[in-house]
């Protein structure tokens, strides 16, 4: 498109070429970025030769001398996104008069904002432009990029050398502000590599990273590792495009309801594929970042460090050895062929990878154990030189990926550095299938490989809690390698483990061990949560699939670290008290102790008892609070454990009417895991969905939930102990009591009072009280609310878990956490005519794994064919 088509006089024709543009479906990704460039340099190259004409502006050869139009920032870099700012500088040499300027800059950017484009415009003498960038880093960042559209090229040419001179001299003190200006983006916006809706610009390893590697590179102090950092790049500025064309805004976030259709727009398969090339990118942006960055911390300690070295010299550090010794870096051995030189780790002078399969993993193991980061040549060298391993690996290179696995929070950036130049994958070839690969489910943050390697970091905490550390750190790193291939990852994983550990030198005694764990690393955890633990059956069945107490030792451990990986949603003082129960127990099992009696009731605690005889004794419900907290791992931040949206907040031992108490022994570094509310209240038909829906009716959101029968004294339920004040019970009546424990958190404000608590509760069971009228009115008000347009949740699922239970037949439930959810299970249960005999609840994240144990009237469990039906009743109530 030539100038003259692009005139000012028609701006509608800039207009008209842009949309053409942007809709070929023939050309996208660099070609049209700097297609769209260019085009805009033409129009606005119009825009100022038919300014400057009307401004009287001095011209030579039909060009404007002492001013010019210069692109800065992403437009200066030939990177015009569809809905990108157009970033601009109006330079002017100060010849011409102010009224003439500004006339000039209202003929240029009026035209640009008639037709809505968001335009990031100055005007200034070169003297000004330093001046600003002198003060304003941003604003320096940006001219590093400045490129010439139109007018007096000399002009142009002048502020990009003076800029670059400045920028070179300054580079010693604004490289650590860039730096610090990354770290807080970072603390912001997270790391896109990991995020499930990241920013594509802002997170960290996004476009502003890249940006911040040219600019480095610009100042002549160190440059980025140049392999792949183009096409990744490249990658997140198509993946970028695509959302602006897709959404019509300039966005950089890249949220879950767009995921589909950009990746089609990219010609991708599906959503995870652009995540996991995304990803890739970020990963790749990232590394090199932290190369770089060390680089020039490198430098900078170098270069302070030289005057004091001549003044210790007495000025002799021109020439001579002297100098020249006492400058030298030393080299510290750590293990053979590796040592420490300038705070990282290098291959010794008589290093010899080509002979050497072990090095790499001994060099990882060293840097680990030392806490220092791999050096970038002797990664890349490994990686050029290093030959194969043999299989089955000698008993070296296990050991040393052992010592790699546990040395803890280090592990991760030698791990990374690695990774950067496919050492693991060559080491593991079944790493691959899950690098980068993202996890839908937003209680995990990380990715699936990031994971499995902050899992080993957290095993290496617990390595003291087992006889056979190597074989948990091993189990840690492999436990969802199953993750990358298709159905059931757990029994994937446990036959990718067995061809792994047989690889890797285990013999077939750990190679079986190693397999039983990742098989059943989610076990304990499942079945602690969502199992009635008094059940026999329930400890015999973990006890079988365990199978030694050598196995479940490290079966606990593993759990551990792996929900602590996960994320804070995953594991609580709470989940790890369940747990060890649940240990104690199958470990009882296995050690031949006999199995407890199902027919003798629960044990409970004094304050339990105490609840359950004051409700039989007044015949209503009971209520008592316990705040509750536990230790916080180290680095989380505070409040990281609150379900989204549900904050733990309230003050509950202040409560009126209230049983409440904060724990005894709670210290500083402690968070707030919500309240324990206890209701003891006479067994009677809707305990469960009128509990459950007072709790939603004041806003209380249920982390945990647990619901049991509590045995009475025999001297209390006997005919010689009448109480007047209690109403008589019904003709047949269970004597007993019903206790309900649950973690709650308030949804919205302080917790509300038990007094009120227990009154609702009364006329929910009385039937005075319509929850599910009062539930309709608040989902009704809230339709009437504009809301963010979010991701469909999948349908509830509810199915039979056969042979859980003796005692009882186990509805297990899958659905989205809401408001009122637990209220409308326990009516869909009351209506389908079956008891429940205990409930146990879990939510993780957005969604609820609820399980819970029925019977029928006559307290056996349902036939099969019942148990079914009962299923599609409850999962039909859900899903209306």
């Amino acid at each position: 498109m030539s100038a003259g088509t692009a005139a000012d006089s028609v701006p509608g024709g800039y207009a008209a070429a842009r949309l053409r543009l942007l809709q070929e479906e023939s050309r996208s990704g660099p070609p049209r970025r700097t297609a769209l460039a260019e085009l805009t340099d033409q129009w606005l190259a119009a825009l100022l030769a038919g300014g400057a004409r009307e401004a009287g502006i001095a011209q030579r050869d039909g060009v404007a001398q002492g001013v010019a139009l210069v692109a800065v920032g992403g437009y200066g870099r030939g990177e015009l996104s569809p809905r990108s700012d157009l970033d601009v500088l109006l330079l002017h040499d100060g010849s011409a008069d102010a009224p003439a300027i500004a006339a000039l800059a209202d003929h240029v950017w009026y035209p640009v904002w008639d037709l809505g484009l968001a335009l990031d415009h100055s005007v200034r003498t070169p003297d000004q432009a330093r001046k600003t960038a002198g003060e304003d880093l941003k604003a320096q960042l940006g001219l590093l990029d400045a490129r010439h559209i139109a007018g007096d090229a000399a002009l142009t040419a002048g502020l990009r050398t003076a800029v670059l001179a400045d920028w070179r001299a300054q580079a010693p003190r604004r490289l650590p502000e860039l730096r610090e200006l990354g770290q807080e983006r970072a603390r912001r916006h997270g790391e896109l590599q990991y995020l499930l809706e990241p920013d594509l610009k802002e997170a960290r390893g996004g476009l502003r990273d890249a940006t911040a590697l040219r600019a480095v590179a610009a100042s002549w102090l160190a440059d980025a590792p140049r392999e792949g950092l183009a096409e990744a790049r490249r990658r997140l500025l198509d993946a970028r495009d695509a959302l602006h064309l897709t959404t019509g805004r300039a966005t950089d976030r890249l949220a879950l309801q767009e995921q589909d259709q950009v990746a089609a727009d990219l010609g991708l398969l599906d959503a995870d594929t652009l995540l996991r090339q995304v990803y890739e990118s970020a990963r790749t942006i990232s590394y090199a970042s932290d190369v770089t960055w060390r680089e020039v911390e490198r430098v900078l300690r170098a270069r302070s460090a030289r005057p004091r070295l001549r003044g210790l010299l007495g000025g002799r550090g021109r020439g001579g050895s002297q100098a020249g010794g006492a400058g030298a870096a030393e080299r510290s051995p750590l293990a053979e062929g590796v040592v420490e030189q300038d705070g990282e780790v290098v291959l010794a002078r008589a290093a010899r990878p080509e002979r050497d399969p072990v090095l790499p993993l001994r060099a990882a193991a060293a840097a680990a154990q030392a806490g220092l980061p791999l050096s970038l040549h002797a990664v890349r060298r490994l990686a050029a030189a290093a030959r194969p391993l043999p299989v089955p690996w000698p008993p070296e290179a296990r050991e040393q990926l052992v010592t790699l696995l546990g040395a803890g929070e280090s592990t991760v950036g030698v791990w990374e550095a690695l990774e950067a130049e496919g050492l693991i994958t060559r080491l593991l070839p079944d790493w691959e299938r899950v690098r980068c690969r993202p996890q839908r489910n937003p209680v995990h943050r990380w990715t699936v490989d990031r994971h499995l390697v902050e899992t080993a970091v957290r095993a290496s905490a617990l390595s003291r809690r087992v006889g056979r550390p190597d074989l948990l750190l091993i189990a840690a790193l492999l436990h969802d390698i199953g993750k990358g291939w298709p159905g059931d990852h757990s029994v994937a994983g446990e036959t990718i483990t067995r061809d792994v550990a047989t690889r890797i030198g285990f013999d077939r005694a750990d190679v079986a061990v190693l397999a039983t764990l990742v098989r059943h690393h989610l076990l304990l955890i499942e079945t602690a949560t969502r199992r009635d633990l008094d059940d026999p059956a329930t400890v015999r069945s973990v006890a079988e699939a365990v199978g030694s107490t050598a196995t479940l030792e490290l079966l606990h451990a593993l759990t551990e670290a792996d929900a602590l990986a996960t994320g804070p949603a995953a594991w609580s003082a709470w989940r790890g008290s369940l747990v060890a129960d649940l240990v104690k127990r199958v470990a009882g099992v296995l050690a031949g102790e006999p199995a407890a009696d199902p027919s003798v009731p629960q044990q409970t605690t004094a304050e339990q008892e105490r609840l359950a005889i004051e409700a039989w004794r007044t015949g209503g419900p009971v209520l008592a609070l316990h705040a509750r907290s536990e230790a916080l791992p180290p680095g989380e931040p505070a409040g990281s454990g609150a379900r989204a949206g549900a904050p733990a907040s309230g003050t509950p031992d202040k409560q009126p009417g209230a049983r409440s108490h904060a724990e005894p022994g709670a210290e500083p570094g402690t968070e707030s895991i919500g309240v324990e509310l206890l209701i003891a209240v006479p067994d009677q038909p809707g305990v469960l969905p009128a509990a459950a829906g007072v709790l939603a009716l004041h806003r209380l959101t249920v982390r945990a939930a647990d619901l049991r029968a509590v045995g009475l004294p025999e001297e209390l339920t006997g005919p010689a102990a009448p109480d007047p004040a209690r109403p008589a019970p019904s003709p047949g009546a269970d004597p007993g009591v019903l206790l309900l424990s649950w973690r709650v958190a308030a949804e919205y404000g302080s917790l509300p009072q038990a007094a009120r608590l227990r009154k609702d509760l009364l006329r929910a069971l009385d039937g005075s009280l319509d929850i599910v009228a009062r539930l309709a009115e608040r989902e009704a008000a809230y339709r009437g609310y504009p809301r963010r347009r979010g991701v469909h949740a999948p349908p509830p699922r509810v199915t039979v878990a056969p042979g859980s239970s003796q005692l009882a037949t186990v509805i297990e439930v899958r659905a989205q956490d809401a408001p009122g959810l637990l209220h409308r299970i326990g009516r869909a249960l009351e209506d389908a005519g079956v008891t429940v005999r205990s409930a146990h609840v879990s939510t993780l994240g957005a969604n609820a794994v609820d399980a819970f144990y029925v019977t029928d009237a006559s307290g056996a469990p349902l036939r099969p064919v019942r148990a079914a039906e009962v299923a599609q009743e409850v999962e039909r109530a859900l899903s209306v």
